[in-house]
């Protein structure tokens, strides 16, 4: 059976991003989702107000023994916060998941602004991380910020994709919400190393329930990886689900709400239309 995905990366207390919108998405998607938390953060839809790290070595403990026992079909990784967990998290590639895809989300900044990446360690996900993922997924800012070029239009997107593909990363997903936010259609990017170019359009949806939309997709896309997809095909089946989780959201919290993970799941045991 295919469709193991190891999520490397930090808990969300309130639900709606790091390992917890990674469960509900590989789940949501028919995947089998296992997890080594790197930080646990306490954070709700208006902000995080602290982050507990963990420490690097119990971070690759985590690793090492699912992958010993359960196997991964793909890893995700996302929020790893401090130089040492990247290095460390690295090692652990190398050493125990030689040959398994990666799906790399630089994640930097949260959504209501908090900074979740040192920024000593920047350098390390640009030397050490990227040249090891399958697939890379950065925003706009993240993008600007591992790369040093300005990213604000299409062209300069397609500019900062090719840069970070030759830094190593095979496939890059450059994402478009963060460009032109006056306008009607999102056009994310997909970069692979030798040149081609695919681009997936689709709506802006106006909407304040957008937390977790980059765990979202990386987790998405790792699934479907992780389930024998190309990359190209898993990028569009995840695109599509993170449009319907926005526009199904339920709307919860003063902030920045959480997606609709489960739109693909019918209730247990609920009678009627639910």
């Amino acid at each position: 059976m295919k469709g193991r995905v190891l999520i490397v990366a930090g808990s969300d207390s309130g639900g709606g991003a790091g390992i917890q919108a990674d469960i509900k998405t590989v789940t949501a998607l028919g995947g089998f989702a296992m997890t080594a938390i790197t930080a646990l953060t306490a954070q709700n839809t208006e902000g995080v107000t602290g982050i507990h790290e963990v420490p690097a070595a119990f971070v690759a403990e985590q690793m090492r023994v699912v992958l010993s026992d359960l196997g991964a079909d793909c890893i995700k990784i996302g929020m790893l916060h401090r130089r040492d967990v990247i290095e460390t998290v690295c090692r652990t590639l190398e050493s125990d998941a030689r040959g398994v895809p990666v799906v790399v989300d630089p994640v930097m900044v949260a959504k209501g602004g908090a900074r979740l990446l040192t920024a000593e360690a920047v350098a390390s996900v640009r030397d050490a991380l990227i040249p090891r993922a399958t697939v890379l997924t950065p925003n706009a800012p993240e993008a600007a910020a591992l790369t040093g070029k300005r990213v604000t239009n299409r062209d300069e997107a397609l500019a900062a994709g090719r840069a970070l593909a030759a830094l190593g990363a095979e496939w890059v997903v450059m994402k478009g919400g963060h460009i032109d936010e006056a306008g009607d259609l999102i056009v994310d990017l997909l970069v692979h190393r030798d040149g081609a170019v695919r681009s997936f359009e689709h709506p802006r949806i106006k909407s304040r329930n957008t937390h977790g939309t980059g765990c979202t997709l990386a987790s998405a896309i790792a699934t479907g990886i992780a389930q024998g997809l190309a990359p190209g095909d898993a990028v569009d089946r995840a695109l599509r689900f993170v449009e319907a989780a926005i526009r199904t959201a339920p709307g919860f919290g003063r902030g920045h709400g959480p997606l609709n993970h489960a739109h693909t799941v019918k209730p247990f045991g609920v009678r009627g239309d639910a």
